[in-house]
C-alpha cells in the first residue's frame, strides 16, 4: 500500500486517477477501481443516513467513461445525466469535490448547490433531467464549429432518454449542420424499473441513423475492447466528418437510485461475471490488483474524512 503520495492542489489523488510512468491496463483499472469504490461509498454513506436526497450509481457502467474520456483533451466538453458521477471523475479525477458537493457542502464542485445531479465545472455540465442536456451539448458543438477549432462535444445518455422529443429534435440539427457532437448511448437494458423490450419499440440503432448519423454498436463490458471503438469514434468527430453515436450495451448492476431494484436476481448474478473490474483485471497481476485497490481504498478514505471535515 502507498502512503507517500498525496492529493495535488487541484484535488486529484494519483492513487485514484494514475500513477505517472504506470502501464495503461493498470490505470484503467485504477480509474474503474475508483469510480467502483466512490458508487459504493456513497451507497453506504446514504444507508448511514450521512446524505440527504437521492442518487444515481453507475455500478457495472465504469468501462463506457473510462474508455470515452481517455480520448478526450483539454477543450473538449463532456454533457451527462442523472447518472453522472462515473463521466465527472473519469473527466476530472476530483473525488473530494464531488463528495463534498453530495454532502452539500461549500468546498463542493458547486458549492454544494449542485448535489448529486447538477454538476457544473470545467468542461463538464450535468443535468437530472432525461435529454435534457442534449440541446446543451450541440450548442457548445455549434460553437466551436463556428470558432474553427477542433474540440468535440460528447454527451453521454441511456437507453430510457431516447423516449424524450429534444432528442430527436438535436439529432435533427446535428446531422444538418455536421456539428461535431459524439452520442455515447449506454444502454443497460432497464428504464428505471422497465425492461427496455416494454417501452422502446424497434432498434435503437436505426432512431439514430434515420438522421443519416452513422452509428458504432457494442455489446461490451471491456474497457480496451470500447477504448479502441471510442478512439476511432471521437477521432472521427474531431476531423470535422459531422455527429456519430457510439450505441454501448452494458448493464447497471445496482440499483436506479438508492434502493429501488426490481429485476430478476438471477439476471444481476449473471451480469456480475462479465463485470467491467473482473474482465479487465485479468489482465493484471493478483499483486497488482491488490496493490492498486489498497491504495484506492486509501485515498477515498481520506477524501470521505476530508469532505465530513470541510465546511
Amino acid at each position: 500500500m502507498s502512503t507517500a503520495l498525496a492529493p495535488a492542489q487541484d484535488g486529484t489523488d494519483e492513487r485514484l486517477t494514475g500513477i505517472p510512468g504506470e502501464p495503461l491496463a493498470h490505470r484503467r483499472y485504477r480509474r474503474m477501481r475508483f469510480i467502483r469504490r466512490f458508487e459504493e461509498t456513497l451507497l453506504q454513506l446514504f444507508e448511514e443516513g450521512a446524505l440527504n436526497g437521492t442518487t444515481h450509481a453507475c455500478i457495472g457502467q465504469e468501462a463506457d467513461a473510462v474508455a470515452v474520456t481517455e480520448h478526450l483533451v483539454e477543450g473538449d466538453h463532456i454533457f451527462s445525466n442523472h447518472r453522472c458521477h462515473g463521466h465527472y471523475l473519469a473527466h476530472s479525477g476530483d473525488a473530494l469535490g464531488l463528495m463534498a458537493e453530495i454532502m452539500g457542502k461549500e468546498a463542493g464542485v458547486c458549492r454544494g448547490l449542485g448535489g448529486s445531479q447538477h454538476i457544473c465545472a470545467p468542461g463538464f455540465k450535468s443535468n437530472g433531467v432525461q435529454g435534457g442536456i442534449v440541446p446543451n451539448a450541440a450548442g457548445i458543438a455549434l460553437a466551436n464549429q463556428l470558432s474553427g477549432n477542433d474540440a468535440v462535444s460528447v454527451v453521454f445518455i441511456g437507453d430510457g432518454t431516447l423516449g424524450e422529443g429534444v432528442v430527436y429534435e438535436t439529432l435533427n440539427m446535428a446531422a444538418l449542420w455536421k456539428l461535431p457532437l459524439l452520442v455515447v448511448c449506454e444502454d443497460n437494458r432497464w428504464a428505471q424499473s422497465t425492461p427496455i423490450a416494454a417501452n422502446l419499440a424497434g432498434d435503437m440503432a436505426s432512431r439514430f441513423a434515420a438522421f443519416g448519423v452513422p452509428v458504432r454498436e457494442v455489446d461490451s463490458t471491456d474497457v480496451e475492447e470500447l477504448s479502441g471503438i471510442a478512439g476511432e469514434e471521437v477521432a472521427a468527430v474531431r476531423s470535422g466528418a459531422g455527429p456519430r453515436v457510439l450505441l454501448i450495451h452494458t448493464y447497471r448492476l445496482c440499483h436506479h437510485s438508492k434502493s429501488d431494484d426490481e429485476r430478476p436476481e438471477q439476471e444481476i448474478a449473471e451480469r456480475w461475471l462479465v463485470e467491467p473490474l473482473l474482465v479487465h483485471g485479468r489482465r493484471l497481476d493478483e499483486s497488482d490488483r491488490k496493490r492498486i485497490e489498497d491504495e484506492v481504498e486509501t485515498a477515498l478514505s481520506e477524501v470521505v474524512a476530508t469532505a465530513r471535515a470541510s465546511a
